[in-house]
């Protein structure tokens, strides 16, 4: 439900009572991932989707009746062979989706879809599977280790769950963990799904130039926070980069080492000049970020590699620049370039081959997490 939270968090600020479906596992081929989310409001309102269309009708009278009886209830729903016309999903995947009715004074979604809405670090754990009395209670953790507890009378399982859900939270993950109704944790007894809320990823993209700005929109469109960086104050200017987050004027290298980065951080350099190339490239390839990559022709890649080795870069390091930046989709103008940038950056965050689906063999949807879909 915590990405829908915006919309979410106005709803209870305008004191709606509302039933929120979110997706709490799936197999083979599902449409959408683990944390996607309908919601219905008393008025019949929706928002979200958990199935991009599939199951959407049936999921919406569930979360009707969750909203008459004020009762949680968990579904699945598949592919039937022998009614082409059975609610079910058509790909032939399976989800499994939990319903919740939530009260606008519920102190606990409230403050969770609150801090989700405002770009905070934020767990929400549901009980998705267990005695049917726990069934749909929440548990919100933050990164401090603090959390607020909707499990009534059990703290050791409290404790348990929240330490669980912490450690999801700290790598930014949405999953499910097992622990036992004595709150140790061990497969089997109570399955939690833990939603995570993280800051968005941050995308800095290096080089004020016609292709940088589609850059920025693309990245915008991928949900990044993005920054543009060059040391030319006559082009980083927000008339020519109204989409970005942030602009700085200072020496790509001399940002890159006092700016905060992690392991989810794309760097793309399009300055394509080897004075600013190289020194920044020299500190991008030692630091932990999901990709680095450059622009440039093969001969330049070729000049610019050479250069690098004669710094010290070594060859492990040199093999992680993504240069030529981008996939080939023949495309020139900055709008296509920008485009094959974004395809190789999604394509090796997701572990995708790149090459078309027609006549391949290889899955379409991966399963990153390994979300196994627990007994009903």
């Amino acid at each position: 439900m915590l990405d829908i939270a915006e919309e979410l968090d106005r709803w209870m600020r305008d004191g709606r009572d509302f039933a929120v479906a979110t997706v709490v596992a799936v197999g083979g081929s599902a449409p959408r991932p683990p944390g996607a989310a309908l919601a219905v409001d008393t008025d019949g309102t929706v928002i979200g989707s958990v199935s991009g269309g599939c199951v959407e009708g049936a999921v919406y009278d569930l979360c009707v009746r969750a909203l008459q009886d004020g009762e949680p209830v968990r579904e699945r729903f598949g592919h039937s062979d022998e009614d082409a016309f059975a609610v079910g999903l058509t790909c032939g995947g399976v989800i499994d989706v939990l319903v919740t009715p939530v009260h606008p004074g519920d102190p606990l979604f409230s403050a969770g879809l609150a801090a989700a809405a405002r770009g905070e670090a934020v767990a929400l754990a549901r009980v998705v599977r267990g005695p049917a009395e726990l069934l749909g209670r929440a548990l919100l953790v933050r990164p401090d280790g603090s959390y607020e507890s909707g499990l009534d009378g059990r703290p050791q399982l409290a404790r348990t769950a929240a330490a669980q859900a912490r450690a999801l939270l700290d790598v930014g993950r949405t999953g499910v963990v097992e622990i036992s109704a004595d709150g140790s944790h061990c497969p089997g007894g109570l399955t939690l799904f833990v939603e995570s809320s993280v800051p968005a990823p941050r995308m800095i993209v290096f080089g004020a130039v016609d292709f940088a700005a589609a850059l920025v929109r693309a990245g915008k469109f991928l949900g990044y926070r993005v920054t543009v960086c060059d040391a030319r104050p006559v082009f980083a200017t927000r008339s020519r980069f109204p989409d970005a987050d942030e602009i700085v004027v200072d020496w790509p290298h001399r940002y890159l080492q006092h700016t905060a980065t992690d392991e989810r951080t794309v760097l793309c350099v399009l300055t394509h000049d080897a004075k600013f190339d190289i020194p920044l490239l020299g500190a991008a390839l030692r630091l932990p970020v999901a990709f680095v990559g450059a622009m440039g022709s093969r001969r330049t890649h070729e000049d610019r590699n050479r250069r690098l080795r004669e710094v010290g870069v070594s060859e492990r390091e040199l093999a992680r620049l993504r240069s030529p930046i981008g996939l080939d989709l023949g495309g020139r103008t900055p709008e296509e370039t920008a485009l094959s940038i974004a395809a190789e950056i999604v394509a090796l965050r997701n572990g995708g081959s790149g090459v078309p689906l027609t006549g391949s063999a290889a899955p379409i949807h991966r399963d990153r997490d390994k979300i196994v879909l627990g007994v009903s």
